[in-house]
């Protein structure tokens, strides 16, 4: 495990529940994918709401990170992170990268050629990401992977579809999530079975609002 890799576990690993109710949100987006404010206005929507700790993850890009200055703000602070679309077992999965290095070269062959890839629902449907390589880019580019909104896959036993992208590197799992709008719909799985889950398997608990817009609570 290099340092990044290992400070970035250390980070997450250390947040609590409450963080994320009060001062943390790890999975947002920006107008650099289908989000409606910029960067700067995420983050200064952020400041004033006496947010902590944020990350902006737009749709398979991390433009924001490499055309934004502002992201390296302090207060809050402002991690990394990006959300690969992907197919796994017949079903779309979200697989969030946190602490990445949004230079490398593996991660970016993954990302997006154009705006449509990272906006237009029906254009990312058309992806062919495995969540083995995705994973992969992410350790490599020093990050750690997160399975995001898991409530949301249908799959007959939640446990088993976790356990076998562990073995594929799954490092962590988004469990303080609101399960909003259409993903309230397609909501398959009990938010309490995913924490269940993310306990039994020592995985890194995450959480964040999926807000397109103005930063939400999560509760």
């Amino acid at each position: 495990m290099d340092e990044q890799n290992k400070n970035i576990k250390e980070l997450l690993s250390s947040l609590t529940q409450k963080d994320f109710e009060s001062n943390t949100d790890l999975h947002m987006h920006s107008c650099f994918s289908d989000g409606k404010l910029t960067p700067e206005e995420l983050v200064q929507d952020a400041s004033n709401k006496g947010y902590k700790l944020i990350a902006i993850a737009d749709h398979n890009t991390v433009e924001a990170y490499k055309k934004t200055p502002v992201l390296n703000s302090e207060s809050p602070k402002v991690i990394t992170a990006i959300e690969f679309d992907c197919w796994y077992k017949g079903v779309l999965v979200h697989i969030l990268g946190y602490g990445i290095d949004v230079n490398n070269t593996e991660l970016l062959n993954l990302c997006a050629k154009n705006k449509k890839e990272t906006e237009a629902d029906i254009v990312r449907l058309l992806n062919h990401r495995h969540p083995k390589d995705v994973i992969q880019a992410i350790h490599n580019a020093g990050g750690i992977a997160v399975l995001a909104h898991p409530a949301c896959y249908w799959a007959i036993s939640l446990d088993r579809f976790v356990k076998s992208l562990i073995k594929l590197g799954l490092d962590g799992i988004e469990v303080f999530y609101p399960y909003r709008r259409h993903r309230g719909i397609i909501k398959f799985h009990k938010a309490s079975t995913v924490k269940k889950i993310g306990e039994k398997y020592n995985l890194i608990l995450t959480g964040g609002s999926d807000s397109h817009g103005p930063i939400q609570p999560i509760i």
